[in-house]
């Protein structure tokens, strides 16, 4: 089965843990942004109770990626945020879980959005949002401290089809331009499309959005889900036939209980014992793209990196919310 092709490269790390190499096209990963949207998340806990939280999908995977790698390495969230209460709660919990905030570009009178969540009795969640007018929507737009060029210096640049919608048209394009000029460089792009429809205009614009950021990405995380709802019920192997059209080589089609399959021409799958005492769903995806992520920096395998990234989502899986406590 083709994977990228490793070369070794120094990074200090504890003794204990393997040293870091160059994953498939560049340099050795000392430095990965993760770049969205983080909420305030209100998630059950009890009939009349909620459960106060921060969370969001690049958020999710850039804590638990932070938890999962060597100090070493430099773990950065790039959003935009107000100037109030909830945004001071929001760089806290960043600040707790080690993230670099120094991309944080901060609005006044604006404030970060909220979503909350809704569980069936088998765990499965939906979501309510309150997010039109969050301070994220303005990421990348001038006037501004943060702009595009700032990611140049991280190794890996990891975007989410979230992080894609709440961008204006305009800056999607400037983004579609500096990535190229990123690869160019030595620099990888992950990207998950995580689709939600209420986040776009129409199918139409999300598709062209996606397919173009398919064709810039070094390690590819779709879900079969999200995929088959935005551009219909194609099956898996239609699914990856597209992905591998649009030039993606190399990553995991995550495909819930059934576990990851490779998205290249191999389609190689991961056998896995189903998680049977499943409480919330909620960041299942964002914690399988971290520990696939962890374990391609360190220089794992493809189906090293797919097991890493079902066994830390089938942990997730078993708790409430989107974010574990923290380890002592």
């Amino acid at each position: 089965m083709p994977r990228p092709a490793f070369a070794s490269g120094a990074v200090a790390r504890p003794a204990n843990r393997a040293k870091a190499v160059t994953a498939a096209r560049g340099r050795p990963i000392r430095s990965i942004a993760c770049v969205g949207e983080v909420m305030i998340e209100l998630s059950p806990a009890g009939a009349d109770t909620a459960r106060v939280g921060v969370a969001g999908d690049t958020y999710n995977t850039a804590v638990y990626l932070r938890r999962a790698l060597p100090g070493a390495v430099e773990v950065a969230y790039v959003t935009a945020l107000g100037d109030e209460a909830m945004s001071a709660r929001i760089l806290d919990a960043l600040g707790n879980e080690g993230l670099s905030d120094r991309l944080v570009e901060r609005r006044r009178g604006a404030v970060p959005g909220l979503y909350a969540i809704s569980l069936d009795q088998s765990g499965e969640r939906s979501f309510t949002y309150w997010r039109s007018t969050s301070a994220a929507r303005t990421l990348f737009t001038p006037p501004c401290r943060v702009d595009l060029a700032a990611l140049d210096g991280f190794d890996l640049v990891y975007l989410s089809g979230i992080s894609l919608a709440i961008l204006p048209p305009d800056v999607r394009t400037r983004l579609a331009e500096w990535i190229d000029a990123y690869r160019a460089r030595g620099g990888q792009i992950a990207f998950d499309s995580n689709y939600r429809p209420r986040l776009w205009p129409d199918a139409a614009t999300a598709q062209a959005a996606m397919m173009a950021l398919w064709q810039r990405t070094d390690v590819a995380l779709p879900s079969l889900d999200d995929e088959e709802a935005l551009f219909g019920a194609e099956g898996e192997t239609a699914v990856r036939a597209r992905l591998r059209s649009a030039g993606v080589a190399f990553g995991a089609l995550k495909r819930g209980a059934s576990g990851p399959r490779a998205v290249d021409d191999g389609g190689q799958g991961l056998a896995v014992t189903p998680v049977v005492d499943v409480v919330d769903t909620t960041a299942a995806g964002d914690s399988f793209n971290a520990g696939f992520l962890a374990a391609y920096a360190g220089g794992a395998d493809l189906t090293a990196a797919m097991a890493a990234g079902h066994a830390l989502s089938a942990e997730v899986i078993r708790h409430p919310g989107a974010i574990l406590p923290k380890p002592a």
